[in-house]
């Protein structure tokens, strides 16, 4: 089995943060490297040392590094596009956690591209979808074929919490429904919503790259603008796209994280239609139980639960 080592360079005050962040994805084992380290390296070794190399000192200053490691596999670059995901989310909050940069040995950012587009292959999902590499062909064998290229930035589908959603997804949406995908990333939940049936999506991120991502992944699968938005904005502080997206969904979807979700959870009834359902997914292990009770506090109930290498979704009315 091969390994991809990836490090995230942060601040001192992101150190944590990142290591939560990690963890929420299920990603342990990680490797810490920061300058206290170094300082405590050299007082307990300084009879070794008649000197210390200045540029050495220099680059070794407010250094925090994060590294851990991945399958060189269609899933692990699944799990480091979502770790791009997180931070690219974590920088907009916290620019103070800057650089929050993460790379990998040995790779430039073109290889990178390269090699996960070779292990990004037509997946079969559920009963009625298969999503589709944009480079890739394949045959449909009477599925609902999804178009898709997510790019760097955001997932390819592949991760369990994606399948999740998407499995619940071609049960749930029905032809002439309103869909609404909150963090909608490459657009995969919408737009397959859309080719499912809805009369129309709306998505929303908080990274503007989604939408150009979004749209981009709607063309290819030959859906007009007329049926499907997408807008930049934080759903519950931005009053401009709360008036824009409106309310009245049939469906309102958001793969996201276990936080997130409980943040969202009040402001998502007044956006559905009475009978509406929601479909909430991203949560780790551990943090089911404290999702679950938030969404009955706010009198949501849960039709149905999905769980899969320990991700768990909710399906609720």
């Amino acid at each position: 089995m091969k390994w991809l080592a990836l490090h995230i360079d942060t601040s001192p005050a992101g150190l944590e943060p990142v290591e939560a962040a990690l963890s929420a994805l299920g990603i342990d084992g990680l490797v810490i490297e920061d300058e206290e380290d170094f300082r405590r390296f050299l007082e307990q070794n300084r009879q070794y040392w008649d000197y210390v190399d200045e540029e050495l000192d220099r680059s070794m200053s407010g250094k925090c590094r994060v590294t851990f490691y991945v399958e060189e596999s269609a899933e692990g670059y699944g799990q480091a596009a979502a770790v791009r995901i997180a931070l690219a989310a974590l920088k907009k909050d916290h620019p103070e956690y800057a650089p929050l940069l993460m790379t990998m040995d040995g790779v430039e950012d073109a290889d990178w591209e390269n090699n996960w587009k070779v292990f990004y292959k037509p997946m079969e999902i559920g009963e009625r979808l298969m999503v589709v590499p944009e480079w890739e062909e394949a045959k449909s064998g009477g599925r609902v074929t999804v178009r898709l290229n997510p790019g760097l930035t955001f997932g390819t589908g592949s991760h369990a919490t994606t399948r999740l959603c998407l499995t619940a997804l071609e049960k749930c949406v029905r032809p002439g429904m309103r869909m609404l995908d909150l963090g909608c990333g490459s657009g995969i939940l919408s737009i397959a919503s859309l080719l499912l049936g809805a009369e129309t999506a709306f998505g929303c991120d908080i990274d503007e790259k989604a939408v150009d991502t979004a749209y981009t992944n709607a063309a290819l699968n030959g859906i007009h603008p007329d049926r499907y938005t997408v807008r930049c904005g934080d759903v519950l502080s931005d009053t401009r796209l709360q008036k824009e997206m409106g309310a009245g969904y049939d469906v309102v979807a958001a793969n996201i994280v276990a936080d997130v979700i409980i943040a969202l959870t009040p402001a998502v009834r007044p956006l559905m239609k009475e009978d509406g359902r929601f479909l909430c997914s991203g949560i780790i292990e551990g943090r089911e139980e404290e999702v679950r009770a938030a969404l009955e506090k706010n009198g949501f109930q849960v039709l149905e639960t999905g769980q899969s290498e320990g991700w768990f979704s909710y399906l609720c009315k």
